[in-house]
Parts: structure tokens; C-alpha cells; sequence
């Protein structure tokens, strides 16, 4: 869960990295209870025109050959609304991290094995989406870089449901959403993702909503 903490070392430089606490500000032992209901009954749809205009793009830019597969952005959870634990409230929406002075923070709170591995693999200036979690509409709000300071906002809202029934169409078609980690490992609070799992939902802010 979010909090907000001390700000990073500026005089760090751009490929040092930090100890543990560098760059996490939600966890996943409390289960996203959103996430897992939407994950567990996902809406009917499927990738329509976002899959195959992103893919005839990427066809068309590296001669249809397929990328080597490497995890070079992220997806960062933090809860939006208040919700006290321990006494402490972890609430910490993009808005508050707009708030915070040149609207960067130090992102801790994480204690899953896996996560914090994630954490220590960040280089600062990685791109990552800022999503909300466990709240009425989980979903992706806006992009930041690794420190962690605020880029901008997506162009809309994407759902947490959207992007679902875009994983299970890809999961048919071998889309790049297939083996998105956000429905593999779902209660991780920090994620990874690849060049083109971040360029494909990324695009869908491009889209109407279905």
C-alpha cells in the first residue's frame, strides 16, 4: 500500500541504483479484491481494431519480425482512496504524486521477494504506467519515469476490464498482451512489462472505449 516517504538522493546519478526501498509505494498481501472479480469474470469482447492496428504498425516498422522479448517498463499499483493500516493511510493517487515538490516521491512499502527483485532491476528514466488499484475501477490513470516523478496523464482512463478482454483475445490470437503480467501475478504491486505489451496499451488511449 502507498505512502508518501523520503525523496530520493538527487545527486544519485541517472544508472545508479538504490537499496531496497528504492521505488515501491503499493503491496499485494491484502488481495485487490476488484482486480481478482473483474480478472475472474471478465466482459465479453475482444482486441477488435487495436490488436490488428498495432500489429500491422509493428509489422511495418521492424519487418515483421518479432521483438526479443526484455522487460524495460513497468506498471506501478497504488491505491487511490484512504484505507488505514496500521494506523497509517497507504491512499496515494497520481493526483497526490502531482502534489509532491517537482512531483517526484520515493516509492517504498514493498516486501513481496518477487517485487522487490522488480524493483531492483528499475533504471531511473524507464517508463511505467501509474495505476490505480483496489478501488471501485482499477485501471491505468498516467505514465511516470522510474525516480518516481510524474510524466502525464493518459489521454483516457484504460480500465482494468479493457484490458482484460484484450489479454484473453491475445491469449488466442498470440497478441501482446498473452502473458501480460497484471493477469499472471496479478497482486504483484510492482510489474514488469515489454516494449510491446507497454506500445499496445499505450495505443488504447488512441481508442474509444469499448
Amino acid at each position: 500500500m502507498p505512502w508518501p516517504s523520503r525523496k530520493r538522493d538527487k545527486a544519485a546519478g541517472a544508472d545508479k541504483k538504490e537499496p531496497d526501498a528504492k521505488i515501491a509505494k503499493t503491496e499485494e498481501e491484502a488481495p485487490d479484491k476488484e482486480e481478482e472479480e473483474k480478472s475472474a469474470k471478465p466482459p465479453a469482447g475482444s482486441s477488435k481494431s487495436g490488436w490488428k492496428n498495432w500489429k500491422k504498425t509493428k509489422e511495418s516498422d521492424s519487418g515483421g519480425e518479432e521483438s526479443k522479448i526484455t522487460y524495460c517498463h513497468w506498471l506501478l499499483k497504488s491505491e487511490p482512496e484512504s484505507r488505514l493500516e496500521k494506523g497509517v493511510d497507504v491512499k496515494f493517487s497520481i493526483d497526490d504524486l502531482k502534489a509532491q515538490p517537482n512531483q517526484t516521491t520515493f516509492w517504498d512499502g514493498v516486501r513481496n521477494y518477487q517485487a522487490r527483485n522488480f524493483l531492483r532491476a528499475m533504471k531511473l528514466g524507464q517508463q511505467a504506467f501509474f495505476y490505480h488499484s483496489n478501488c471501485k475501477e482499477p485501471g491505468i490513470v498516467g505514465i511516470v519515469k522510474v525516480d518516481v516523478q510524474f510524466v502525464r496523464m493518459t489521454k483516457r482512463f484504460i480500465p482494468l476490464s479493457e484490458i482484460k478482454a484484450h489479454h484473453l483475445a491475445h491469449k488466442a490470437d498470440g497478441g501482446p498482451l498473452k502473458n501480460m503480467m497484471l493477469f499472471t501475478r496479478q497482486r504483484l504491486s510492482i510489474q514488469p512489462l515489454t516494449q510491446e505489451e507497454f506500445d499496445f496499451v499505450l495505443s488504447l488511449e488512441e481508442e474509444k472505449p469499448h
